[in-house]
């Protein structure tokens, strides 16, 4: 049985400067005219006059608009799972307070670099794979999470792959629900500071008593008077 739905993966690859700069220019334009104009709006015509090219031109890449805007949500993904990862490597080794401030800021610093943009990708995702996008994109930050929670300074964890797969799940619904809600603005600004907050709870809840490289003292009785024999 034939499906009817649009092919998603690009035509090809660039490889030379200037075919990745006029990709480069028609995921910009896309974006924009996406934001300005709305997705019935958004053809492949005024992508490619927004970018300066033609549509053979966009064509020669993207088999239709959907391959394009599914290419953009890829990126832009992607993009988000790079800076999470580089903040990752750049705390291996430090306090979990430490490791939750530095996610936290990444994320939201990638993630709302653009709301508008941010938004009018939400917007758009469900019909151009943008649930397996997604999933793909919080295993990377999983999976960094994990590694650089593993050199933690003062914790240790029992399941690690659990707790880093909640973070990044908490980290990627919250500022979905932050863009999409009613009052978007005001809760966006105070983000930040309540995932920290979060996160860093969530943390020190999770890891184990006894943090690593820390050797509890051994117990002994105190010593003094001993008690009397009962009667």
């Amino acid at each position: 049985m034939n499906s009817t739905r649009p092919r998603l993966a690009p035509r090809k690859l660039p490889i030379q400067a200037r075919s990745t700069h006029t990709v480069d220019a028609l995921h910009a334009a896309a974006v924009q005219v996406l934001i300005r104009e709305g997705l019935l709006r958004c053809t492949t015509t005024r992508i490619a006059a927004r970018a300066g090219t033609s549509v053979g031109s966009l064509y020669q890449y993207y088999p239709n608009r959907d391959a394009l805007l599914r290419a953009v949500l890829e990126r832009h993904i992607g993009a988000i799972a790079a800076a999470v990862e580089a903040a990752c490597r750049r705390h291996q080794g430090s306090s979990l307070a430490e490791m939750a401030a530095a996610i936290v800021r990444a994320y939201l610093a990638a993630k709302l670099r653009d709301p508008a943009e941010s938004r009018a990708l939400y917007a758009i995702a469900d019909e151009r794979d943008g649930a397996s996008i997604a999933a793909r994109g919080r295993e990377r930050i999983a999976a960094a999470l994990a590694e650089m929670l593993g050199s933690a300074a003062d914790a240790q964890f029992e399941d690690i792959e659990t707790v880093s797969a909640v973070v990044a799940a908490v980290l990627t619904g919250s500022v979905l629900i932050a863009l999409r809600g009613p009052a978007a603005d005001g809760l966006i600004e105070r983000l930040g500071t309540e995932l920290v907050t979060l996160m860093t709870a969530y943390l020190r809840a999770s890891a184990k008593s006894n943090p690593k490289g820390v050797t509890m003292p051994e117990t002994r009785p105190r010593r003094g008077r001993r008690s009397p024999p009962p009667p």
